[in-house]
């Protein structure tokens, strides 16, 4: 395979041609299965050092106007694949390496779960009256709202480290509260525990 892309920001093993990136995209975008957002995509390749970000930009424009991938929606903010993708993506997949498209699988399931969490437990910040910022955390079980939680930080740096730390496992501050609120002391040790 011809290396005829930029390298810049490219990892060990990934990619250094165009059509590579290219099929790589329509194998994202096929193992997705739904409307996949653009920016997640960009993040994704550039974050995992699969291929250069402005060549993975380029591409899919070039895909695009292929009619391999389509936007799904009006605002031109979410990607799909099309039926040509689709067959580029079954046929096409064995000239990544195996290494790669299992790299790729897995840090695509990864964000996926990620934005599933961030979906089903939102965090709204906003500026508080005499400075400093509100976080409200809230927890659902993707019908109610199981807890939510409203707090006050002195910063944005602060009010964004509660976000980060809250999406990574909202279900520990679910399980530490509730087990503060009816008395549950072995649990909230646990729990405590483990952020040791």
């Amino acid at each position: 395979m011809e290396y005829d892309a930029f390298t810049e920001g490219v990892a060990p093993g990934g990619l250094r041609s165009r059509s590579e990136i290219g099929i790589l995209i329509c194998y994202i975008l096929d193992y997705v299965g739904k409307p996949f957002s653009k920016d997640d995509l960009m993040e994704l390749i550039q974050e995992n050092g699969f291929a250069n970000y402005f060549e993975a930009t380029s591409a899919v424009s070039e895909l695009i106007k292929n009619k391999n991938i389509e936007y799904s929606d009006e605002a031109q903010r979410n990607l799909t694949i099309t039926k040509n993708g689709r067959l580029i993506a079954s046929q096409l997949n064995s000239s990544l390496s195996l290494m790669l498209r299992q790299r790729a699988s897995s840090a695509t399931a990864t964000l996926l779960k990620k934005r599933k969490t961030e979906h089903e437990n939102p965090v709204t910040i906003s500026r508080a009256e005499g400075g400093g910022y509100n976080i409200n955390l809230r927890i659902t079980d993707g019908i109610r709202d199981l807890m939510s939680l409203t707090m006050f930080v002195p910063d944005i740096r602060e009010a964004n480290a509660v976000k980060r730390n809250f999406h990574k496992n909202p279900e520990r501050l679910y399980s530490v509260v509730l087990a503060a609120v009816i008395g549950k002391k072995d649990i909230v040790k646990s729990a405590l525990e483990e952020l040791k």
